[in-house]
């Protein structure tokens, strides 16, 4: 282990300037939903990507579950790639998708929490320490690279013990989106639902009763990240989904793609023609706490190097997006939950002494969680 870490620690990029200059067309550019024209909008692009929040690798933090690596690189690029897109959510959550990031400007305090979730220390939601402990649970000892799949599982299960954010995070099975489960999942009920099951709510706020299949109105609606694991193609990705999977980042509740093989995961954000954008974390920088004034320095946490690129017929078949459409055919939207699967049972939070991240200091507390299947290389 020690000398794979070796092998990593001296990858420190310099940030500079943007470098690599996109080419001269008339085609737009779309970042998570929003388009950009590139002849008159270049700067307004770069800053759309900058603003994007950047985990890296990392060196000389706490070690994780007290014994063990104080660094991931090598291994933990994928769990970064989750940690950048489930931050996207969170900002879109507090922020909106048109807030937008100035070095050297004070941020709004729901900025700063955000990025307080993701510090590298045991007692952040979604540290590095959380998501490799709470992938013992899927199968994966600390140290070993997780696949797109294992970190969906692994955020869905943290995301439990997330009371502030209070999302509802849907991992697709089988490329099939069940309506009914996701009501169930994001439909907070109240105390006595089916007394007032007769009263009339909006649309938006019904569910149904698990029970008796009748309608109670909802207490709470919780946002929903929704994660397909999808597979398209063999040994590269078919043609005839790049069309479909280009519409991906035109959605404005896009959250864009995971994808990527050991050691070489990427955060795929936008599209240009047939290339795809995303930010890349296989860079070593140090740990980075909070400071006396109770803020975090975030200078390191946004890439301002240049843009990267990718062909998308490069894209490994297995992907996972956050989208949700019925014409992309890239998976399958059913209303009703199959009647073959098996009954489907909202996660729910185990029982356990201590609440949020601090729950997981050790690995003999995964035991409420079920191992789920892993997909070895996927995209969200």
């Amino acid at each position: 282990m020690e000398s794979v870490m070796s092998k990593y620690e001296n990858q420190i990029i310099i940030f500079t300037e943007y470098l690599e200059e996109f080419p001269d067309t008339d085609e737009l550019v779309w970042i998570l939903g929003k388009p950009h024209l590139l002849k008159t909008e270049k700067s307004k692009l770069l800053s759309d990507i900058s603003a994007r929040l950047w985990f890296t690798y990392r060196r000389k933090f706490s070690p994780i579950g007290g014994t063990g690596p104080s660094s991931d690189a090598g291994w933990g690029c994928m769990l970064r790639c989750g940690q950048m897109m489930l931050a996207q959510a969170l900002i879109c959550r507090h922020l909106g998708r048109d807030w937008n990031w100035e070095r050297q400007k004070e941020q709004p305090k729901e900025y700063q929490r955000i990025l307080q979730c993701f510090l590298d220390r045991k007692d952040c939601c979604y540290s590095i320490h959380q998501m490799a402990q709470m992938g013992v649970g899927e199968g994966k000892s600390i140290g070993e690279w997780f696949g797109p799949n294992t970190v969906a599982q692994v955020i869905k299960k943290l995301a439990l013990f997330d009371e502030w954010n209070s999302l509802a995070v849907y991992v697709s099975m089988d490329n099939t989106v069940v309506i009914e489960d996701i009501k169930k999942m994001c439909c907070v009920l109240p105390v006595g639902a089916a007394d007032t099951a007769g009263e009339s709510p909006p649309d938006s706020l019904i569910a149904s009763s698990q029970s008796k299949g009748t309608s109670a109105p909802c207490l709470a609606w919780k946002p929903l990240l929704l994660i397909v694991p999808l597979r398209l193609g063999i040994n590269q990705i078919n043609p005839v989904y790049i069309e479909a999977f280009k519409e991906c980042f035109k959605m404005p509740q896009s959250l864009g793609a995971l994808g990527g093989k050991p050691n070489n995961a990427y955060y795929f954000i936008g599209s240009l023609g047939d290339e795809l954008i995303f930010l890349d974390p296989h860079t070593t920088q140090t740990f980075v706490d909070t400071e006396e004034s109770g803020l975090v320095d975030d200078h390191t946490f946004h890439c301002l190097q240049s843009p990267q690129r990718m062909s998308i017929l490069n894209l490994d078949p297995s992907v996972a997006l956050e989208i949700l459409k019925e014409n992309l055919r890239m998976f399958e939207l059913v209303q009703k939950h199959p009647s073959h699967w098996p009954p489907f049972v909202p996660p729910a939070k185990p029982e356990v002494t201590t609440t949020g991240a601090e729950f997981i200091d050790s690995t003999e507390q995964l035991e409420d969680f079920d191992l789920e299947e892993d997909f070895e290389i996927l995209s969200v």
